[in-house]
C-alpha cells in the first residue's frame, strides 16, 4: 500500500492532468493537500471519482512545504508503505519518472530523489546561487557524489516507510533537513531519475516569487549546514536573514494535525474529505465552508 502526496494552492489549470498521471501508479491513495485554495481545484479533484482519493482541504494557506508533512502524517496514519510526493503543478509527462522513484522505494532505498539540473550548462544568477548552497550542502553531509544537487526541495521524490517513521516533522516540512536527518538515521538515499526543469511543466512565477523561493531554499539550506556542524540553528548569511517563505510555514496547524491524527478529533474531521462519498466527515453539502483552523 503506497501513498501518493500531492499539495496543491490554486492549481485549476493543472491538477486533472496531475491527476491523470498519478491514478495510472500502482498506489492505494491518492492524498490531495489543499491549502488556501480559492479557484475550482477542490471542485475539480471532487470530480473524480476514484476511492483512492483522499482530500485534505485547509482553508488557511499551510505555508511552502508544510503540506508535504501533512501528506506524510496522514499517509502514515493510514498504514502506508511509503509516500511518492510531486506538486499539484507538475503536469508534464512524468509518469516514468514516478515508476522509477516507486521501484527505488521497492529496491529497498528509503529517499529517492530526482535530479532536476541534469544537462543545463548555463542558469541565471539566482539559480546559481541557490545550486551553490545545495551543493554546498549536500558536500557538508559527504553526499556530493551520490546525490550531486538532488535535493527533496525540487522535483517528485519518494520516502519509505521507515523514513516516514524516522524522520521528525520539520525534516519534511523543511526539505533539506531531510537528507541531514536521513543521513543521521542511517538511511539510504539514493537519485532515482532525471527530469529536466522544463518537463515538469511547472508554470513559470514572478520575480518577487523566484527571489522570496531563493531566498527559502538557501535558508533552509544554512539550517541544515547548522545541524551538520552543530551549531545553532541559524538562516543568517553575512547580515541578511533570509527568510523568504518561511515565516508562512504554519508549523502550528501541523502539530494540530498530528495531535488530530492520534484521536480523530474535531480538526481532523473538518479537514477530511471520505473517498467515494465525496462529501466532508462532518456531513456538510457541496457548499461546504470548511470552518478556519487557527
Amino acid at each position: 500500500m503506497f501513498a501518493a502526496v500531492i499539495p496543491a494552492k490554486n492549481e485549476e489549470k493543472s491538477i486533472l492532468a496531475v491527476l491523470t498521471t498519478v491514478l495510472r501508479l500502482p498506489v492505494s491513495y491518492i492524498i490531495l493537500v489543499l491549502n488556501g485554495c480559492t479557484d475550482r481545484t477542490l471542485e475539480l479533484a471532487r470530480s473524480i471519482p476514484d476511492n483512492r482519493i483522499h482530500i485534505l482541504y485547509f482553508s488557511d494557506p499551510l505555508g511552502i512545504d508544510i503540506p508535504r508533512a501533512v501528506g506524510a502524517l496522514y499517509a502514515r496514519n493510514l498504514g502506508a508503505n511509503g509516500a511518492l510526493f510531486l506538486d499539484g503543478d507538475m503536469s508534464g509527462d512524468i509518469y516514468p519518472n514516478l515508476m522509477s522513484l516507486l521501484a527505488t522505494i521497492h529496491s529497498g532505498i528509503d529517499v529517492a530523489l530526482t535530479n532536476c539540473y541534469p544537462y543545463i550548462t548555463h542558469r541565471q544568477k539566482l539559480a546559481n546561487l541557490v545550486l551553490k548552497f545545495r551543493a554546498k550542502l549536500n558536500r557538508e553531509l559527504d553526499l556530493f557524489k551520490t546525490l550531486g544537487l538532488a535535493t527533496p526541495t525540487h522535483g517528485p521524490h519518494a520516502l519509505s516507510l521507515h523514513a516516514l517513521r524516522l524522520l521528525p516533522l520539520e525534516a519534511i516540512a523543511i526539505p533539506p533537513l531531510t537528507l541531514y536527518w536521513a543521513k543521521e538515521s542511517g538511511l539510504n538515499i539514493k537519485v532515482a531519475t532525471s527530469i529536466p526543469h522544463e518537463t515538469l511543466h511547472s508554470p513559470r512565477k514572478h520575480r518577487q516569487h523566484a527571489r522570496l523561493i531563493a531566498e527559502t531554499i538557501i535558508g533552509d539550506c544554512l539550517m541544515g549546514l547548522a545541524l551538520v556542524q552543530n551549531k545553532p540553528l541559524t538562516r543568517t548569511l553575512g547580515k541578511h536573514e533570509l527568510m523568504g517563505y518561511h515565516l508562512e510555514r504554519r508549523f502550528d496547524l501541523l502539530q494540530n494535525w498530528d495531535q488530530s491524527l492520534r484521536s480523530h478529533d474535531m480538526f481532523y474531521e473538518q479537514h477530511v474529505i471520505i473517498p467515494g462519498s465525496f462529501t466532508p466527515i462532518l456531513g456538510h453539502s457541496d457548499s461546504i465552508d470548511l470552518s478556519r483552523s487557527k
